[in-house]
Formats: structure tokens, sequence, C-alpha cells
């Protein structure tokens, strides 16, 4: 399975593309000659491993039939000083709220999103530490 996308330029250092028929534009700060009008592309890196395994964890509890009073992940991301500028780490910190929720069945689904289902989880895995954490409020 092969998949495409089409950057294009929108002057100074803001690009767009379309993702499955939804536009994302990404620029620069000022002090990198942008003017800010989207988020820049290492920061979405962080965003892709969090829809990823939210999605698969969310998926996973609704197949298990755990009722969720609200749920978010929170990546933190740590970036080299020196170019080429990188991750060589991320921590997925999982928080889940609700009344008297099965914390077996978290972590099942945490653990079966990162070992076996969450794709960017994978490939980033190949290159920098990844670490995760349940928290239940």
């Amino acid at each position: 399975m092969k998949e495409t996308i089409e950057m294009k330029w929108c002057g100074d250092m803001a690009f767009e593309a379309d993702v499955d028929g939804h536009r994302v534009i990404m620029d620069a700060q000022p002090k990198h000659g942008g003017n800010n009008k989207g988020p820049s592309p290492k920061p979405l890196m962080m965003v892709a491993l969090a829809g990823c395994t939210a999605m698969d964890a969310i998926s996973i509890l609704n197949k298990m039939r755990v009722e969720l009073d609200d749920f978010s992940v929170v990546v933190e991301g740590e970036l080299t000083e020196e170019h080429p500028k990188h991750y060589t780490s991320m921590h997925i910190v999982f928080l889940f709220k609700g009344k008297d929720l099965p914390v077996d069945k978290l972590q099942r689904a945490v653990e079966l999103s990162q070992e076996k289902y969450c794709g960017v989880s994978a490939v980033y895995r190949q290159t920098m530490d990844l670490t995760y954490e349940i928290k239940i409020i």
C-alpha cells in the first residue's frame, strides 16, 4: 500500500498540504522567517504519535466496554540542541478519567497500542527512546 501527499509552498516559510481531504498548514515562527500561520513540522511528529496511540487505545477500550468520562494523551519530546535537530526521546502520558476504571484493561489497551498496533510508535522506537505511563484521574 502506498500513500502520497503533496506540500505546496505558500510564500515565506509557509506550506500547505492536503491530508485525507483536510488542509494542513505548516509555518515557521517569525524568528525563523515565517509568520506563525501554523505549527512547525517537528511538533507534528508528536501529534502523529499522540493521535495514533490514542485512537488505538480508545478503540480497544470501546471493544472492552470500558466507559471513560474523559481521555487525553500528552507527549513530551526531548530535542537535540545541535543540527540536525531531532528528537532523542518521547514520553507518552495516557490520562484517563472516570469512576471505578478497570486498571488492568487500561494497561492492556495501552500495551496493545504500543506493542502491536501503533505504526507511529513502531517507527519512532527504531530511532529514539519511547516510554509511556498511565495516569488515572
